[in-house]
């Protein structure tokens, strides 16, 4: 396999820039930069081909089995300036055996070597991404290893399962201690009822990873697009006292209490005979019945026109101008808002709850796949029919779909789970 390298940080000038060497001739590229590698860390003049200094830099090494690539790596720690990485990524490109690296090589590197599961991987992508602080918390609990423990703690259970089923069918002419049918139900029904869990918790999680939306509605001219300004805090949706100005759908993107959100400011609810409006009017609609909440503002002594069935906050306008007990705001003083703003995190915090470690599409739908294998299985136990060939390999499918969770399929454990940790045998 090639050894390859890059630079690992951003271009353009910087206090230090990072380059990195991963496979079987890092070390001796290492030392063909700075004649002396060190073991672990130190300072090194790093010299192009004739000798020649082009910088003096931070080199670190990593054994094999003992890097993030699980390969042999030689990290060097520069000075940012644009030419010296120039020169050195050229002396590298001159090696024999080396190349540069492919977009995610390293990574995947890391994921072909057991450094990483493909899960990891996934989380790594979205921890490098992360803008707020709960995608930095859900990315990070991934990247650590969390959905991976799960697996490997849902396998367990299958391997036993299925390990009890395999040795009814391959010692059917021994006695058996006892019926093993209750313990696989009961180790069955306990890994259903955590997988499915997990995949109801993927919407909200994909949610977190790309933001919830909260949709502004309400009657033409009623302050939607004064109260979007305030929240973003700039001028972000023109206003005016012609009703009909907003025509499509505004979207300002915000971080509240640590979530990413996508505020949008909607065209008025009203009946008109102007086309444009009328489709941004169904427009507004369509984006509000989508959203993960609902911001209804009504005038002073308005009711509600149109229903959503998502969740609605109501919220009175121009508070400035009465004194209700609702809830309330003025675009134009900000009173209010601080109040507002902290009842829409506390509603979204609150669909948080049921977040799992799970959370893209792919992770949804292999464990429903799972969850449907396994559902088969215990409708065959419970029907006392002894066809435990099919039972088995249910289990099987469903422990083959968690564990493409994490791109790690092993059904040889099997055996050794039946000779060494189920008593039945001479």
């Amino acid at each position: 396999m090639d050894t390859i390298y890059a630079l690992a940080t951003a271009s353009g000038k910087a206090g230090v820039a990072v380059i990195r060497i991963s496979g079987g001739l890092a070390f001796e590229a290492g030392r063909r930069l700075c004649r002396d590698l060190p073991r672990g860390r130190g300072l090194r003049r790093i010299v192009d081909g004739q000798g020649d200094l082009i910088d003096e830099a931070l080199v670190l090494t990593f054994d094999k089995g003992r890097s993030f690539t699980g390969e042999e790596v030689v990290e060097l720690q520069l000075h940012g300036s644009p030419a010296i990485i120039a020169a050195v990524l050229s002396e590298l490109s001159g090696f024999d055996g080396l190349r540069l690296a492919e977009a995610g090589e390293f990574t995947r590197r890391a994921l072909e070597n057991g450094r990483l599961d493909l899960a990891q991987v996934e989380g790594l992508a979205d921890l490098i991404d992360a803008e707020t602080e709960a995608q930095r918390k859900q990315a990070l609990r991934v990247f650590q290893g969390a959905l991976g423990d799960k697996v490997i703690a849902w396998r367990e259970r299958l391997v036993r399962a299925a390990a009890l089923v395999e040795a009814t069918i391959d010692f059917v002419d021994e006695d058996v201690p006892v019926d093993v049918m209750p313990e696989v139900t009961e180790l069955l029904r306990g890994v259903q009822t955590e997988m499915q869990t997990e995949a109801e918790g993927v919407r909200i999680a994909e949610r977190i990873r790309d933001g919830f939306e909260v949709a502004i509605v309400g009657s033409p001219n009623v302050g939607k697009s004064t109260l979007l300004n305030r929240l973003a805090g700039r001028e972000a949706a023109i206003t005016s006292e012609i009703a009909g100005t907003t025509r499509d759908v505004i979207e300002v993107r915000m971080d509240l209490g640590g979530l990413p959100v996508t505020v949008l400011d909607t065209a008025g609810l009203r009946e008109t005979d102007d086309v444009v409006e009328g489709l941004g009017i169904e427009l507004a609609r369509k984006r509000a019945e989508a959203a993960d909440l609902v911001i209804y503002m009504l005038d002073i002594g308005e009711d509600i026109s149109q229903h959503f069935d998502n969740d609605t906050l109501i919220v009175r306008a121009k508070q400035d101008q009465f004194n209700g007990s609702e809830i309330g705001v003025s675009g134009k003083t900000g009173a209010g808002i601080d109040r507002l703003v902290a009842l829409i995190e506390e509603r979204l915090v609150a669909k948080t709850a049921r977040v799992g470690v799970a959370m893209r599409e792919r992770h949804r739908i292999a464990l429903l796949r799972g969850c449907e294998a396994l559902d088969t299985a215990i409708a065959l136990v419970d029907s006392e029919t002894g066809m435990t060939d099919l039972i088995a390999e249910e289990i099987r499918t469903a422990a083959r779909a968690t564990e493409s969770l994490t791109g790690r399929v092993d059904v040889e454990d099997l055996l050794d789970v039946i000779f060494s940790s189920f008593c039945i045998g001479k």
